[in-house]
């Protein structure tokens, strides 16, 4: 195995770029031997303040304004972009023409278009893509999806996914560029990106959806006076703007098994912070999982004894996936964070770069962020025509 450090960048210092920093910085305590040194070379953001602060925390080498530098350091490995929506494409083409492997957030791309300029891009090219669904790592979701995948829930009878927030519930919020971009990129595409690939990475590939409703409680914002950082207050002006997307969403969906599926998704849910939640039920079991509760889900099957059946409280442990090798501390009910899951992810992507011997799954692919906004401007085409069903290709 080369020992040559794999060199990586961030470009974006918000809270998402932040927390990939992160998750590159601890990349090799995590599953054991195998992935070469890592060097951190640079953050990137157009708030120079932000980025020399990221660099700090996390230990990388240096802090630059634009992207472009680092896309044109032919010492730099791999870069995450994790910057507004529209950004993706140009990063993303001008990373991969520079031969850099791209791990990039969620959704993929600001439009279809881009999105499917990215993918061509990907298959084009010899370098390692990804998509930043970080959900996919949680231990308790990927034991649910054991438990799917083994039949403990036998057939399967409805899934019903939601993920609310409350980050959009002032109205004196800024206008960032989380409000612009048109119907679907709002709260669809922002939060309801990660539970709709979660609904797929359980139950297989959505070919349609119908009945779907977007609505806006909030229409106009306050302008803000200079930079803003994820959804942190900031100071505004009295000057207002038209907020372009939803804030609402919910829709009907069916999987290709034939599986029928609820989602809701919102970010004015007043006192849920990161309200990510969904239950799978089948004709012999169900399982839950709530995000505010990481450690654990619950469980019912065919219990053989009738006086002990009923939804049980599973804790999250060892014995289920990324905990073994990934947490300092190997105990039940000790793990299970946001920040975890972004190390799981780099890990992944690192490991894929270097050949090493994968001890965890491969990340999503660009067609995979493309198939989700798919998904997402079918829904928008729904609730546009007043709730018909509208296929959504496969891949």
């Amino acid at each position: 195995m080369s020992q040559r450090p794999l060199s990586v960048a961030v470009i974006g210092a918000g809270m998402a770029g932040r927390s990939h920093a992160a998750g590159y910085r601890q990349v090799n305590t995590v599953f054991g031997e195998g992935l070469p040194p890592v060097r951190l070379a640079a953050i990137a953001d157009v708030n120079e303040q932000l980025a020399r602060d990221a660099a700090r925390r996390y230990g990388f080498e240096r802090a630059v304004s634009g992207w472009e530098e680092v896309v044109e350091d032919p010492s730099i490995d791999a870069i995450s972009i994790v910057v507004g929506n529209s950004l993706h494409r140009p990063i993303a083409e001008a990373a991969i023409a520079a031969g850099k492997h791209v791990l990039c957030e969620k959704p993929l791309a600001g439009s279809l278009e881009d999105a499917r300029a990215m993918v061509a891009a990907e298959q084009s090219a010899d370098v390692v893509t990804a998509v930043g669904y970080t959900y996919r790592r949680s231990p308790a979701i990927a034991a649910i999806r054991d438990h799917v995948q083994n039949r403990e829930l036998g057939e399967l009878t409805l899934f019903d996914g939601r993920y609310w927030c409350d980050y959009a519930c002032d109205p004196r919020g800024p206008l960032t560029w989380r409000y612009r971009g048109g119907p679907g990129s709002g709260a669809l595409g922002d939060i309801g990106a990660h539970v709709i690939d979660v609904g797929q990475f359980l139950c297989g590939p959505v070919v349609a959806v119908s009945g779907a409703v977007l609505s806006t409680q909030i229409p106009k914002r306050p302008l803000p006076l200079g930079p803003t950082v994820g959804h942190d207050a900031a100071p505004v002006s009295e000057e207002m703007g038209e907020v372009e997307n939803e804030d609402t969403a919910v829709f009907s969906a069916r999987f290709e098994s034939g599986l029928s599926a609820s989602f809701s998704v919102s970010r004015t849910a007043f006192g849920m912070p990161n309200g990510l939640a969904f239950d799978v039920y089948g004709l012999d079991g169900r399982a839950s999982f709530d995000w505010h509760r990481p450690s654990e889900y619950l469980f019912d099957d065919r219990q053989p004894e009738a006086r002990t059946r009923g939804v049980r409280q599973v804790i999250v442990g060892p014995q289920m996936p990324y905990f073994a090798g990934g947490y300092p501390m190997e105990a039940p009910g000790v793990g299970g964070g946001n920040a975890e899951m972004f190390v799981y992810q780099c890990r992944a992507f690192l490991d894929q770069i270097a050949g090493t011997p994968d001890p965890l799954p491969r990340n999503a692919s660009f067609a995979d962020g493309l198939h989700t906004m798919q998904i997402v401007q079918a829904v928008v085409q729904s609730a546009q025509s007043g709730g018909a069903a509208v296929p959504v290709p496969t891949h």
